[in-house]
């Protein structure tokens, strides 16, 4: 009975990290197009 919350709770770890990663990604894009391509990298890459 002890299983199946870990496995739930591995689960959910596993869908929000992957949320996560996804929204992540979307703000960076985002933050590029909308600041500028170059303006972006050169504040990324310093």
């Amino acid at each position: 009975m002890s299983d199946e919350p870990t496995e739930d709770y591995g689960d959910l770890g596993e869908r929000r990290n992957h949320r996560i990663r996804v929204i992540a990604w979307v703000t960076i894009v985002a933050l590029i197009l909308v600041g500028g391509g170059s303006t972006a990298i050169t504040l990324l890459l310093g």
